[in-house]
């Protein structure tokens, strides 16, 4: 079966996976750039945005290995976009512009139905209404034998993991104090859940831990 995964996902050594106040001008809540400045001058980032070469250390080659093997993806709403409550119409079509980086279907966890949005690229969101489950069967229909990758945000990612469904969770831990935003690990025993870690490598401008389920 294929494996659900985590990916690249940035974390405050206090905890904060993001920044408090999530808007249009804060995609990743106030200061959560900070917890992704790792990422930004990696080869591979710099690539998605038509921004020249980038570095090509061990950042950009954990980056990479995030993209390896995925055939669709899952994400919270809010990672999605802005938008609470019911759709007012369908106008957001998300952060990236008409060609999204991720190139596979992604299913986007919402309350409130909405018609599946083809992006340029192979992108393409389908809205799933019934549950993280009934979400991550349809993402596994859909990678046709390849792995599943969970982009979060947070509370999403929480709900996988309390519910024993991530295989492999990759952290990208920055060493910035966030203070305040949304917590990660708050109220999650990993150790009892099942979790490992599996290894750790020091980055440029994180240190890359690698937690697995245990058998």
């Amino acid at each position: 079966m294929s494996k659900l995964r985590v990916q690249s996902f940035a974390v405050s050594i206090d905890g904060y996976g993001a920044g408090p106040n999530q808007s249009l001008q804060n995609p990743l809540g106030v200061r959560g750039p900070e917890l992704m400045e790792w990422f930004f001058p990696t080869r591979l980032w710099r690539k998605m945005q038509d921004l020249g070469e980038g570095e090509t250390g061990t950042d950009n080659a954990v980056a990479e290995q995030g993209f390896a093997g995925i055939g669709a993806w899952i994400l919270g709403r809010n990672m999605f976009g802005p938008v609470r409550g019911p759709w007012p119409d369908e106008s957001w079509r998300g952060w990236w512009g008409e060609e999204p980086p991720y190139h596979t279907p992604v299913f986007v966890l919402t309350h409130y139905p909405r018609a599946p949005l083809k992006m340029k690229g192979g992108t393409e969101f389908r809205f799933v209404t019934e549950g993280i489950h009934a979400a991550l069967e349809e993402a596994r229909a859909a990678a046709g034998g390849r792995d599943v990758r969970l982009g979060g945000g947070v509370a999403t990612v929480r709900q996988y993991l309390q519910a024993r469904l991530i295989d492999e969770l990759h952290l990208a831990i920055r060493p910035v104090l966030m203070g305040n935003g949304e917590p990660l690990w708050q109220g999650i025993d990993l150790h009892a859940l099942g979790y490992e870690c599996a290894r750790s490598v020091a980055g440029e401008r994180a240190t890359h831990v690698f937690l697995r389920k245990r058998a």
